[in-house]
């Protein structure tokens, strides 16, 4: 049978957020530096939780030094490593070389700057997740079949989604549009975080954000009617 969340969280919760971080990317780290996927992970969970680092490290060392057996193996109790490009016998070592990287990075207090651009398709939604379900929900290349222009796209959002859920929303979109991008940074943002269809127009990428953050910060009775 396979482990109970708890105890799947316990053992394997924080490795498997720094492993997802390497979907569609090569383990490219090395002795002297993390990868474009690790420094991702580092630079989203300085800022955002920075005590899973300590816990990050401990679950990649433990595993690494203590893989599942036989017995855990055929009940299911254990995690399977995604493949990343690596040779199984490699495996082990790139997930000490992980821990090695997460624990010199506290200790030698190496915080990246929350200023940076998210890097990798991981870390835009990670830093952005609610904006990912606004976009890649409402703003699909189904969009057109489903509304009559972007403005009711985003009015059928604002009614439908809770107002907490808004209001994060709305400051995500402030967030994003504090880091004062170039239009097409923007533009490849907006399509990381599953955007298929252009800003109406006559808007640029940025100005249309800063439209919907202007519209769904009004009060939900002035604007959803």
């Amino acid at each position: 049978m396979s482990m109970k969340p708890l105890e799947f969280d316990r053992r394997y919760g924080e490795l498997d957020q720094v492993v997802s971080a390497y979907a569609g990317l090569a383990a490219d780290d090395t002795p002297d530096r993390p990868g474009r996927a690790l420094t991702a992970y580092l630079r989203h969970t300085w800022h955002t939780r920075p005590w899973a680092l300590s816990v990050a490290e401990q679950q990649l060392r433990s595993y690494a030094q203590n893989p599942p057996g036989r017995l855990r193996h055929r009940l299911g109790e254990f995690y399977p490593v995604p493949d990343i490009g690596l040779p199984e016998p490699d495996i082990q070592q790139w997930l000490l070389l992980l821990a090695d990287h997460i624990r010199r990075s506290v200790e030698e207090g190496r915080v990246p700057s929350p200023a940076a651009l998210p890097d990798t398709h991981w870390e835009w939604h990670a830093r952005f997740p609610e904006l990912g379900q606004f976009l890649g929900g409402w703003f699909s290349q189904d969009m057109p079949d489903e509304f009559e222009d972007h403005e009711a796209a985003v009015r059928d959002y604002a009614g439908s989604a809770d107002p907490t859920v808004v209001a994060r929303l709305v400051g995500e979109l402030r967030e994003l549009l504090a880091l004062g991008l170039e239009e097409v940074d923007y533009a490849a943002g907006v399509a990381e975080l599953g955007m298929e269809v252009d800003p109406p127009a006559p808007y640029a990428p940025s100005a249309w954000l800063a439209l919907v953050s202007e519209r769904l910060d009004r009060p939900r009775t002035e604007y959803v009617q």
